[in-house]
């Protein structure tokens, strides 16, 4: 592989350190950019965060014993279970975990961009109510 295919894998503005939460932001953005029209009215709202690591109790609510095992989380009503008098909520939102991305990105050689990619598009996924087969057909799709 070339120097310069190389340096296409990695997200702009790296500059030879992990990539910060604004990274992770861009890399976010620009998945949700390329989803099907027909799916972007219904995530406007779907607020996007970056954390280091989840927090021991959301762990603990999954039963998840290690942070770096939850690469990202869903929060909020999925689509399907919604009824047209139910208004006023939080908003949804879908949190990606910067460092359990980071050692998974660093364990399986996978584009970075392209594994932000796979774990926003499965928890967006979620709040549309789809299977794990539905995502992975939108995944394709994107």
């Amino acid at each position: 592989m070339s120097d310069k295919a190389a340096l296409s894998r990695l997200p702009d503005g790296w500059t030879g350190g992990a990539p910060d939460a604004d990274a992770f932001h861009a890399m976010a953005d620009a998945a949700l950019a390329a989803l099907p029209d027909i799916f972007k009215p219904h995530i406007r709202g779907v607020v996007v965060a970056i954390e280091e690591f989840a927090d021991d109790e959301t762990l603990a609510s999954l039963g998840i014993e290690h942070p770096y095992d939850l690469t990202g989380l869903y929060e909020g009503r999925p689509l399907t279970e919604r009824s047209i008098d139910m208004s006023g909520g939080m908003p949804d939102r879908v949190t990606l975990y910067r460092i359990p991305i980071l050692i998974e990105w660093i364990e399986g050689g996978e584009r970075l961009d392209w594994l932000v990619r796979h774990v926003l598009i499965h928890e967006i996924g979620h709040h549309f109510g789809f299977s794990d087969d539905d995502m992975h057909a939108l995944e394709d799709m994107a």
